[in-house]
């Protein structure tokens, strides 16, 4: 994988977050009409976007969903990105995503379960209440952020194609569109596109696991993963896939883009662990953007991104050195 250097960005860019805490009831009122006006340009009808019941959220009173540390710019979170459909480089997916048609977006499900089938971005948001999250994410690069996400638990999702006893995983695919996604057409690629990801059942369905539609407050930016992007906060940030387009419910692990690629590098379950360096890097610690060159921002990598608590009862008893 590629690491990149992040831009020089002043302490004076970043939003306070005192000041991102009190646009909450601004954002509470406004989101709502926020995605009719916005979301609906690129993604759904404003008349269902505007049914979206934003939840404010006591976020002290929810174990993991907050975090107080300081926000990444929101800039930064635009400008810097992994997104391989636009190009390997940093800038890449800012630069080249703004060309991609996220209006109209469909979701196909498929596998193991009793509703599959083919399901427009508006039915899926219809039913949906959007809470805020703000999570920890951890690059596999040893870079970090922290990010306000809109979105609702994928849980919730999971539930109602209603998956059968044989639904043990999940694998997830990324758009397909070569047309649209320079990188996906670059003779240098080695990824055999689509990009796929997968999860465990038991991990899909615990309550950190996210689909995110927003950040800041705003529609998610296509470089992120517009319109439906997934967000695993403790896992290695390579498995929130973005823009997704396909689900199948499976019996069996599948197999996943990077598993494929260097399965001794980058494996299946690829839970935040200081305690097993990548090949080529230690993971014992992380840069923190925004951060530069003469104020690097070090700070160390805790297991599991620091939500142990909520999600190492999943893998009780595992080798986590053996299954990486």
């Amino acid at each position: 994988m590629i690491i990149g250097k992040p831009s020089d960005i002043r302490s004076s860019e970043i939003t306070p977050r005192s000041v991102y805490l009190r646009r909450r009831e601004f954002i509470g009122k406004s989101l709502i009409a926020s995605a009719g006006v916005s979301l609906s340009a690129v993604t759904v009808a404003s008349e269902q976007l505007k049914s979206l019941d934003y939840r404010k959220a006591d976020f002290k009173n929810k174990e993991g969903f907050y975090t107080n540390e300081a926000l990444a710019p929101y800039k930064d979170i635009k400008r810097f990105n992994n997104f391989y459909e636009f190009g390997s480089d940093k800038g890449d997916p800012e630069k080249h995503a703004q060309n991609l048609t996220v209006d109209p977006w469909s979701l196909t499900v498929e596998g193991e379960v009793e509703k599959p089938g083919v399901y427009h971005l508006e039915d899926i948001l219809k039913p949906v209440n959007i809470e805020e999250r703000i999570y920890r994410l951890r690059c596999v690069e040893a870079w970090s952020m922290v990010i306000p996400w809109q979105g609702f638990p994928l849980a919730d999702l999971i539930e109602r194609f209603q998956p059968s006893s044989k639904a043990k995983y999940i694998q997830f695919e990324t758009l397909h569109r070569p047309e649209e996604m320079p990188g996906q057409r670059a003779r240098t690629s080695t990824i055999d596109w689509p990009y796929v990801e997968g999860l465990r059942m038991d991990e899909a369905m615990n309550p950190l696991s996210l689909i995110a539609v927003g950040l800041y407050g705003k529609e998610l930016p296509k470089q992120n993963g517009a319109p439906l992007r997934l967000v695993i906060p403790w896992k290695y940030g390579f498995k929130s896939i973005k823009s997704i387009v396909k689900i199948r419910f499976l019996e069996k692990m599948p197999m996943t883009t990077w598993v494929s690629l260097a399965a001794s590098e980058y494996g299946f379950y690829a839970n935040v662990n200081p305690q097993v360096n990548h090949p080529r890097w230690s993971q014992g610690s992380e840069r923190r953007l925004p951060s530069n060159f003469f104020s690097p921002n070090r700070i160390p990598t805790k297991p599991f991104n620091g939500y142990a608590e909520q999600v190492s009862h999943l893998y009780a008893g595992m080798d986590l050195k053996k299954y990486y």
